[in-house]
């Protein structure tokens, strides 16, 4: 009888991973693009880079709540996400600059409707 509980424990924990494993294989692309894109600060950067080319001292202008160490972080990650290009210059000092990628563009659309709707937000709660 022992021995028909642990085989049957095994075979559920065995099930539960597949199920786990297949879930993660087919992702619902809602959830990867949060992944990617989520938090506070991604967003903003891309909308700020978004057309042009900055440098880290621009982009950190335009974005004046975000500490040096974070801006750094999150380029980094979008870096690594392949939403950003980094261009390393070699002068004294270094120049650095930060330009969107093709995909990273093909999300305007989606932050112009999301800076339209931040605004309705906006003026639904100053009544």
């Amino acid at each position: 009888m022992a021995d028909l509980k642990t085989r049957r424990a095994e075979q559920n924990l065995k099930k539960e991973s597949s199920m786990t494993e297949s879930t993660d294989t087919q992702r619902c692309p809602v959830t990867t693009a949060i992944d990617v894109i989520g938090g506070k600060w991604k967003v903003i950067i891309l909308y700020q880079l978004r057309g042009k080319t900055l440098r880290f001292g621009e982009l950190k202008r335009s974005i004046p709540r975000i500490s040096q160490k974070m801006l750094t972080h999150q380029l980094r990650e979008l870096e690594a996400d392949k939403l950003i290009t980094r261009q390393v210059y070699a002068e004294v000092p270094p120049k650095v600059e930060y330009t969107s990628t093709d995909l990273a563009e093909k999300l305007n659309s989606a932050l112009d409707l999301l800076c339209e709707w931040g605004g309705e937000y906006n003026k639904v709660h100053q009544a």
